[in-house]
């Protein structure tokens, strides 16, 4: 009997859900994957914030699936208790003015937390962390990744994958693939400064999420309203992506009074509360490409990510999905 022989070596940089959704399906169609990521965990922006009896989503807050592929997904992080539907009261705000949101969409969360997911896909990944990949190039027809922690990576691939932001795999292709950096610009990816407020008693606020408009903030969570969460009542405060982008270099403490004076012209008083802040350097934007991916099979280099793919949970799992898909043909 022969022995299996893989169909290809391919590294993939970035450990994000477009990342691990290509990573998953490469491995099942036989190829050898092995994932590098600059963070200590998996999910990338699908992700949760710990401490002494507190937790807070403080990335992604939700996600939607409207695809078949990744509604039967999602059907499978349900069956195996890494994902839930969310129900929570949702308003709108607006010129000071409240109203129900009158969305119907099913709104999915993780659980316990929304890196939940990702955990369970990088389960049977060969993934290193802490491992900030800073440059790449070609040798004899196999890729070769440099990183900062580490210096060379001593194995050779047949395929490279990039499934980090678009400015970041700009960064990394600009003497490979010149056009990446003009789809980057097109993306127009912007910040995200997000408070974590946590208090020692619940709230008595009549909505547990809101979608805020022409204000600093442009949404407030409830995280405990999703199930599977534990401990201390935490709300999640994103302000919004252009003001965000606009401090993005602002001291931290600055920001955070902006947003929390805000977020009391609303009604969610904060002064009692322990405080956290996060900024997403890169948090929105994308392009809405043909393939949702782009493959060059010449060099044997492609990219993945929600920024190529319309956004969202959604369009970065499908987007690594369907790269793979791809490579295999």
């Amino acid at each position: 009997m022969n022995e299996f022989k893989p169909k290809a070596t391919v590294g993939i940089i970035g450990a994000g859900l477009a990342g691990l959704s290509c990573a998953s399906r490469l491995k099942n169609l036989g190829f050898e994957v092995r994932l590098f990521e600059k963070s200590y965990g998996p999910s990338g922006r699908m992700s949760t914030r710990n401490g002494e009896d507190w937790s807070a989503d403080h990335g992604a807050q939700y996600f939607t699936a409207r695809d078949p592929s990744f509604i039967e997904e999602v059907n499978t992080w349900i069956k195996v208790g890494v994902a839930a539907t969310w129900h929570p009261r949702l308003l709108v705000y607006k010129d000071g003015q409240w109203r129900k949101s009158n969305s119907t969409d099913h709104r999915y969360v993780g659980t316990p937390a929304m890196n939940s997911p990702g955990k369970y896909l990088a389960q049977d990944l060969s993934i290193e962390f802490k491992q900030t990949i800073d440059s790449i190039y070609r040798q004899n027809g196999k890729w070769l990744v440099h990183s900062i922690e580490t210096g060379d990576i001593h194995q050779e691939f047949d395929y490279l994958v990039l499934a980090i932001p678009a400015p970041q795999a700009s960064a990394l292709t600009k003497t490979i693939h010149y056009s990446i950096d003009q789809l980057s610009s097109e993306a127009n990816m912007l910040g995200c400064w997000t408070v974590m407020a946590r208090f020692t008693r619940s709230l008595n606020i009549s909505f547990d999420a809101a979608f805020i408009n022409n204000e600093i903030i442009s949404w407030v969570s409830r995280n405990n309203s999703k199930p599977g969460r534990t401990g201390q009542e935490t709300w999640t405060i994103h302000a919004n992506p252009q003001w965000s982008q606009q401090s993005i270099e602002l001291d931290k403490e600055v920001v955070s009074k902006h947003i929390l004076d805000c977020a009391q012209k609303l009604g969610l008083h904060c002064e009692n509360a322990e405080i956290s802040i996060h900024r997403w350097r890169y948090a929105s934007g994308a392009i809405e490409s043909d393939s949702g991916f782009i493959l060059n099979p010449d060099i044997k280099l492609g990219l993945c990510g929600d920024w190529l793919n319309g956004g969202r949970v959604e369009g970065a799992w499908l987007s690594g999905h369907q790269l793979a898909n791809a490579m295999n043909i």
